[in-house]
């Protein structure tokens, strides 16, 4: 059995933009019920729906190698970092946990809240 990611967009071109140029995901296709990407091997289907309800938690996360890396490159194809009162988070908004993973949080077009982490050392 294998999984498959899910997310929902009502703008399908602002969501492929999003996720295959600005966080770098393998495009697959566009079918007429939703944009498919490749996530090392595992398929992500962003739905094309008429309304997205975005939760205020994580919808989406991507483990990556090196966090400050993944997240310069993000901010400099445009990606939003955002930034929350009740964590201590360096000035590009990655939080360290009490383990030593690092995460940071941005939103796709439709406010779906997507982590990037790198676990500890």
């Amino acid at each position: 059995m294998q999984a498959i990611l899910f997310a929902a967009t009502t703008d399908p071109v602002g969501s492929r933009e999003f996720y295959e140029n600005k966080l770098g995901l393998r495009f697959i296709t566009d079918s007429p019920f939703a944009l498919v990407f490749d996530v090392a091997g595992t398929m992500l289907r962003v739905q094309k729906v008429e309304k997205v309800v975005s939760p205020p938690y994580t919808s989406l996360g991507f483990e990556v190698a090196d966090i400050h890396e993944a997240v310069k490159a993000a901010i400099e194809s445009g990606v939003i970092f955002e930034h929350y009162d009740f964590l201590q988070q360096d000035d590009v908004g990655i939080w360290t946990t009490p383990d030593g993973a690092r995460i940071a949080w941005c939103k796709d077009p439709d406010g779906n809240v997507v982590s990037l982490s790198q676990s500890p050392n």
